[in-house]
This record gives C-alpha cells, structure tokens and sequence, in this order.
C-alpha cells in the first residue's frame, strides 16, 4: 500500500512545524506521492504570497516537493471512486470539500493511505485508511 501526503503535511513541513523526514520514517518500502490536487494547492500558495521574499521561499519548497515525488493524476478509475464517495457522504449528509473528495478517490482507486493533518474530513471516507503525522 502506498501513501498519498495531502497539501495540509505539507504546508506545515514548509512553515517547519514538522520535518518531512520525520513524516516518511516507516514509509521507506512505500510509494509515497502526492495528488494533482495536492500540486494545485501547493502551486495556488504560491499565487497567494503576500511578497516577492515569500513567494520565492514557497517556489523553492514546492518545486522540491514536486520533483521529490510522483503526481497521481485523476483518470476514469479515481471518477468511478470519486462518484460513489461523493454520493455515499451526500446521503449521510457528511459532505467533506471538493478538493479533500477527490484525493480520497486517488488514494482509493490507486491503494492509497492518506497522510493528512485533515483527519475529520478523510475519516468519513469509507474504506480510506486516514494517518496523520500527530495521530499515527
């Protein structure tokens, strides 16, 4: 089983409240990536620097992450995922964001863990196994 690291670890190993090194000890004999979605808010983080000092400081950070590990991209088999996910938590009336739904479908149509510090929004996802750097 692999592990899919969501953008919310990551931004907290940018801001170093976390070291990444510390995150992947256990995962060696993994595959370990992140989602397309993931690279988006990354990159959007970027767009968002309130100065030319940070946003450099970010693309340096982001440009390590995304040349440090695979993109998982959403194909036909994570919008199988996605559209039985979306309509199971839709009936529960447990709706979790846009963006956090389609990393769960990632993770499940590739045999995915998640990484995240997002736990209540992943753990209504039935089936995912949800790990987070505080609560592993």
């Amino acid at each position: 089983m692999g592990l899919l690291i969501d953008s919310s670890v990551l931004v907290a190993a940018e801001r170093g409240r976390l070291r990444l090194q510390d995150v992947l000890t256990g995962s060696e004999d993994e595959s370990v990536a992140i989602s397309v979605i993931t690279a988006s808010e990354m990159l959007h983080g970027i767009q968002r620097a309130k100065t030319v000092e940070q946003a450099s400081k970010r693309q340096q950070f982001v440009s390590f992450i995304l040349d440090l590990f695979p993109i998982i991209l959403i194909d036909l088999e994570v919008a199988h995922h996605h559209a039985r996910i979306w309509a199971e938590l839709q009936v529960r009336g447990e709706m979790i964001g846009a963006h956090d739904l389609l990393i769960a479908a990632s993770a499940l149509a590739f045999g995915y863990k998640v990484m995240t510090f997002n736990v209540d929004e992943f753990t209504r996802v039935a089936g995912l196994q949800v790990l987070s750097p505080t609560h592993e």
